[in-house]
């Protein structure tokens, strides 16, 4: 999925920065939840050297599109890799409505692992996902993000 983000995301793919790329996440009770994957193979920052800064650019511009197409009441990033190895940032939108918005996601997700019901939940936002993705690609655009060669 790295090597060819559209083949391995299909149309969750929302852009392809030069370092990284955005994909929609599947847990879209937080309408916007984006996942973005480092280009180059590293499992933490210290590694990405010189690259490391434009990373943390495209971090925070796919930020300010998530802020400006869905209007969180707060933007959760999260950089872990203890599940998957490989340089990637989750960037929640939280809403002030959200019941658990002081507490991390991952206490919900994990309770969906096992609760079809909750699963579910998770899973389904305000917005459909085809939407999600052309607004922030429209905004990307709009805005001038970078794009891959």
């Amino acid at each position: 999925a790295v090597a060819d983000p559209e083949r391995g995301w299909g149309d969750r793919l929302v852009w392809r920065f030069p370092h990284s790329f955005a994909v929609l996440g599947p847990w879209q009770f937080y309408t916007g939840y984006c996942v973005l994957v480092s280009r180059a193979a590293a499992s933490e920052l210290s590694q990405l050297g010189p690259a490391r800064a434009a990373f943390l650019d495209e971090m925070s511009l796919l930020a300010a599109g998530i802020e400006a197409c869905f209007s969180p009441h707060k933007l959760n990033y999260e950089l872990l890799g203890n599940v998957v190895p490989h340089l990637h940032w989750h960037l929640f939108p939280r809403s002030a409505g959200d019941p658990e918005r002081l507490r991390p996601v991952w206490f919900a997700t994990e309770r969906a692992e096992a609760d079809p019901a909750e699963n579910q939940r998770l899973r389904t936002g305000t917005v459909p996902p085809a939407e999600c993705v052309a607004r922030l690609r429209n905004w990307l655009t709009a805005n001038g993000a970078p794009t891959a060669s």
